[in-house]
């Protein structure tokens, strides 16, 4: 069901004196190279775990997982799920089609998971409780109102999402590439607006985790990448995944965004409602039981 962006492009790395990397913080299905394909990671390796739903597939569970077809094999999707059947819905109501159908097709023990990005969309366009976004709930709404009336008697429903979103106004829009005490002893910069992972040059790390508080102040919370594990906030850090992290850590507590409109992802610049933090706003997510 509704859940959060099958292209968090700006999570991608980009490196300060370097071209742009694509990506969209959309949520939009817009066509991407398949997963390990050119230049990127092989989500295999990248993400080396069972997931979740190949765990229901070993223990005798039918998977299946409903979203846009240009969403099918990126390599967020690889990552992400690596099992179950797939089928491609390219509106609600084809959604709504596909789950009910792949519920009820065989007689075993079925999971099926179904993605609608549009909430999450026109947040991140428009702002929330805007106009489209408004809509967009309203679409949702209906959905789950046709998912319910179509549930098999044995079957239940949850609804949810993995995060929330929250309208960043101009004076909470920091930009490294224009401010020249964020970009110093930067070597790449990784993460998205609201959470920046940051790369420094050797012997630079102090120096910058000393720059972003001061401009950043008590709107953020910045960390050293020991800070961050010892904390808690990855759980446990196999060593060799350590470099992943990035040397500092940035995220924003107040309404506040980390932009690179330059070397990042430029889109990111235009949009209105952002995530990726850890404020209540974004992180406390309801989950919605319906059992016939």
């Amino acid at each position: 069901m509704p859940g959060g962006d099958p292209f968090p492009g700006a999570g991608g790395p980009a490196n300060p004196a370097g071209p742009e990397l694509p990506g969209s913080p959309l949520g939009d299905p817009v066509p991407t190279p398949a997963a390990g394909s050119g230049d990127d990671p092989d989500p295999r390796r990248w993400q080396p775990l069972p997931t979740q739903l190949q765990r229901a597939e070993a223990a005798g569970v039918a998977v299946t997982v409903v979203t846009r077809p240009a969403l099918a094999h990126t390599g967020l999707s690889v990552a992400a799920y690596r099992s179950g059947a797939h089928r491609g819905a390219d509106d609600a109501d084809a959604l709504a089609t596909e789950m009910l159908g792949a519920l009820t097709a065989g007689d075993g023990p079925t999971l099926v998971y179904g993605y609608h990005p549009e909430v999450d969309r026109h947040g991140h366009r428009s702002g929330i409780d805007s106009a489209d976004w408004r809509s967009a709930v309203a679409e949702v709404d209906a959905l789950v109102a046709r998912l319910v009336d179509g549930l098999p008697p044995d079957a239940a429903l949850l609804v949810t999402a993995d995060h929330g979103q929250l309208d960043i106004p101009a004076e909470g829009r920091y930009d490294l590439d224009t401010d020249p005490r964020l970009r110093a002893g930067l070597r790449v910069v990784a993460g998205e607006a609201r959470v920046r992972y940051l790369h420094t040059l050797p012997g630079a790390t102090a120096d910058v985790v000393a720059a972003w508080t001061a401009v950043l102040g008590e709107q953020a919370w910045v960390a050293t990448r020991e800070e961050a594990v010892a904390a808690g906030w990855f759980g446990p850090v196999p060593e060799a995944h350590l470099p992943r992290i990035g040397d500092v850590v940035v995220a924003c507590l107040a309404p506040t965004v980390v932009l690179a409109s330059k070397t990042h992802n430029p889109i990111e610049t235009t949009l209105v409602a952002y995530h990726g933090s850890c404020t209540a706003t974004e992180m406390t997510i309801p989950l919605l039981v319906v059992r016939p």
